[in-house]
This record gives C-alpha cells, structure tokens and sequence, in this order.
C-alpha cells in the first residue's frame, strides 16, 4: 500500500510540475510581447527623430534597424512559445488524468486516505491563464 501512496504522490508532483512550466510559458510570452511594444515605441520614436519612417531608406536610423529586427526575432519566438503552450496543455492535461485515475484506484482499494490533494480542475485553472 505505500507503493500506491508513492505512485499519488509522484503523479500530484508531475501536475504540479507541468503546472509550473505552462506558468513559465505563459509567462515567457507575455514577457517578450511587453518587449515588443517597447521596441516598437523606441521604433517609432527614432522614425520620428529622424524624420524617416522607411526602413530602406539609406538614411533610416541604424538604431531603428536593429530593433526592428529584435521585435521580428522576438514575435517568432512568441509563435514558437505559443505552439510549446500548445503541447505543455496537452501533458498537463495527460498527467492531470493519471493523477485523477492514480486517485480513483487508490480510492477503490479502500485507501481512503487521500495522501495529496486531488488535482481538481487545474488543467481548467491553467488554461485561463493563458
């Protein structure tokens, strides 16, 4: 019977440990779409210094240039965060329904004891975060 109260505990950590990385995600993308808007005031803030709003232009600021190219790398990484946001919904979800199965046969073999508390929507928590 410990070897089940092990198998709850180490399937309520891996909830919890998935919990944790789609924070982070959520939080890494909110974090670089901040960035983006800064880089895209200090942009517009060069352009308007300059007098020049067109970056092919052989005078556009070179300041500008290289900012612009920091937003466009950074909104990438946003899109490759947001399809890793993608698959670390789908894991939690999957190590939510293995705590909840590893709960319910604890449960039936008269364990009635619940070692960890259940994971009660946390998949549901998670996604309204992102």
């Amino acid at each position: 019977m410990k070897a089940r109260g092990n198998l709850l505990r180490l399937k309520h950590f891996q909830v919890e440990d998935k919990t944790r990385q789609l924070a982070q995600i959520d939080m890494m993308i909110a974090e670089f779409g901040r960035m983006c808007e800064e880089l895209d005031a200090q942009i517009k803030l060069e352009e308007e210094k300059a007098g020049i709003d067109d970056p092919t232009h052989f005078a556009y600021p070179t300041f500008a240039k290289a900012a612009i190219q920091r937003r466009d790398n950074l909104k990438v990484s946003i899109r490759e965060l947001q399809d890793k946001r993608v698959g670390a919904v789908e894991a939690l979800e999957e190590a939510d329904e293995e705590l909840r199965k590893a709960q319910a046969k604890h449960d039936r073999d008269g364990n009635s004891a619940v070692v960890e508390e259940p994971a009660e929507s946390v998949v549901d928590q998670a996604t309204m975060i992102g």
